[in-house]
């Protein structure tokens, strides 16, 4: 799914650096009226409005959720893997991060990488996944992949290393030369045989693989990575929705999830 260039009639997609000059100086998501009060009624409104609009626009009738902003007059439209803010006037939409000018902080990076995260899960059903036993699985990470990449035959010459680990590796077809290229045929034909591990295994090994054609995800793996700004392969999405590109080794790849695990329990 795709938020159309035209989503609006009036649509204009104002820059990042334009939206820090209107900040509220709150940090909070909760908005006051001049009261002091928190004007849930009027907000409510203002969402109601807006998906009337967007359930207008927006083409394939895609999932997306609405919520306020810390922003006053704009509302955090949440449509995976896009993120935007929508005016209470659904006259403007906003493509762009927020962040607070007192403390320095991020306001939608963290929605962003959930949203980023979702969407890739929502393709688990047609990844290729290489996984140790479920009571061993400790981390996952999703991988855009080229069958003719360096890097990405690399990465898969250690998924032993990985599984080991405790990692699971679930790959998305991600042809780097385009639609239509060898590395396209050879990915459908991969995505297509009965045994989808040992071909993607023969067909990292540089092996031919027999050639087949069927109703495939290769074109929606590589239209979403597209969306999610993939530009080279292999790309390793985290589950806590951080997109890194390149290669990284399985051991230090482990360390580093687990330190980002780590973390994150301790918030």
């Amino acid at each position: 799914m795709s938020i159309s260039p035209l989503l609006f009639r009036s649509v204009l997609v104002l820059s990042v650096f334009f939206v820090l000059g209107f900040l509220v100086s709150s940090c909070s998501f909760d908005r006051q009226d001049d009261s002091g009060q928190t004007d849930t009624v009027q907000d409510d409104k203002n969402i109601e409005k807006i998906k009337e609009i967007l359930n207008k626009q927006l083409k394939g009738n895609p999932k997306y959720t609405i919520q306020t902003s810390p922003v006053n007059g704009l509302y955090l439209v949440i449509a995976p893997p896009q993120v935007l803010y929508v005016s209470a006037d659904a006259k403007y939409v906003i493509n762009g991060d927020i962040s607070s000018l007192q403390s320095g902080e991020n306001f939608t990076k963290a929605f962003r990488n959930a949203s980023r995260y979702a969407a890739v899960d929502a393709k688990k059903n047609s990844m290729i996944i290489f996984s140790p036993a479920k009571d061993k699985i400790k981390h996952t990470i999703s991988v855009f992949t080229d069958m003719d990449c360096f890097y990405c035959q690399k990465l898969h010459k250690e998924i032993s290393d990985f599984n080991r680990l405790g990692i699971e590796v679930r790959y998305l077809a991600y042809p780097r030369q385009g639609l239509d290229s060898p590395s396209y045929h050879k990915s459908v034909s991969v995505w297509c045989a009965d045994d989808q591990k040992a071909a993607l295994t023969k067909a990292k090994n540089g092996e031919q693989i027999p050639e087949k054609k069927c109703n495939d995800p290769v074109k929606e793996h590589f239209a979403l990575g597209n969306q999610l700004g993939v530009r080279g392969t292999p790309a390793i999405l985290l589950e806590n929705g951080q997109l890194y590109p390149g290669y990284i080794p399985a051991a230090r790849l482990s360390e580093a999830l687990d330190q980002v695990k780590s973390k994150e329990a301790r918030k």
